[in-house]
């Protein structure tokens, strides 16, 4: 298994090898999670409604910065997988208020580091890719495929190349794991 992508097949690495180093993490980023850092899982916010509370969205993720956490996962939760859904139409939001607030954080003066941005992608490989392109838009560092949809969705993206990889996650019930796949080449 190649270390850097985390493929199984070996014959399709060759293929990809040029194309892959455009899609790699940022070194910056890479030396960040080397060393190691908290990425909280970020929860989602809803009012009385069930409806995104902006205000509280972002307190959300202002608090996990402020308490030193090295980035956020936004759109991991299995609970949040209804974002996702166009009726609801979340997933867009979500991901750029905790962006905003991470550009906002990077800006500090006190802030020394980059904060890593790692989004939740899932779903068909449709889906999936297209999740991959609207985190890579809202500068997202790397995404959380989870697998659950469908098993073939991490090849996709990873051939295609939308957004680095950092973990497979597998089915959404209890016991759910992390396959420890080396796929970004960062340590989960």
């Amino acid at each position: 298994m190649d270390s850097t992508v985390g493929l199984p097949d070996e014959s399709r690495h060759a293929s990809n090898r040029e194309s892959r180093s455009n899609f790699m993490l940022d070194p910056q980023i890479r030396e960040t999670l080397d060393h190691g850092v908290v990425i909280p899982a970020h929860p989602l916010a809803l009012d009385d409604n069930r409806r995104l509370d902006e205000r509280r969205q972002r307190a959300l993720s202002r608090y996990y910065i402020e308490a030193g956490s090295g980035g956020l996962a936004v759109g991991v939760h299995t609970t949040q997988f209804a974002i996702r859904d166009p009726k609801v139409g979340l997933l867009e939001p979500v991901l750029s208020l905790a962006a905003e607030e991470m550009d906002r954080a990077e800006q500090a003066e006190s802030q020394t580091q980059s904060l890593v941005r790692v989004a939740g992608v899932c779903g068909e490989t449709r889906q999936a890719v297209s999740e991959a392109e609207l985190a890579r838009e809202k500068g997202y560092h790397a995404g959380l495929l989870n697998l659950s949809a469908l098993k073939q969705a991490g090849e996709e993206i990873t051939y295609t190349r939308e957004i680095p990889l950092i973990a497979y996650m597998g089915d959404t019930g209890p016991g759910s794991h992390f396959w420890r796949e080396d796929v970004a080449g960062a340590r989960i």
